[in-house]
């Protein structure tokens, strides 16, 4: 399923020039071009993308917790 960048900004909580600096870097998902001057992208690699940050965060990170008390 294709989505949206207003819809995958919403999914991973990125504006919509974060996605695209990311997208130049090559650090997020690439575009399918759709028409002349419309892009989307695939929901799945989106989600994927999504959960591999998840997963690459440490396991018991409660330094933001800690800091704050």
């Amino acid at each position: 399923m294709l989505i949206s960048i207003k819809d995958v900004a919403k999914l991973t909580s990125l504006s919509r020039s974060a996605i695209n600096v990311a997208r130049a870097e090559g650090r997020f998902p690439a575009a399918v071009e759709i028409g002349p001057k419309r892009i989307a992208f695939v929901k799945s690699e989106i989600e994927q993308w999504c959960a591999d940050r998840i997963a690459a965060r440490p396991a018991n990170d409660n330094s933001r917790a800690q800091a704050a008390a």
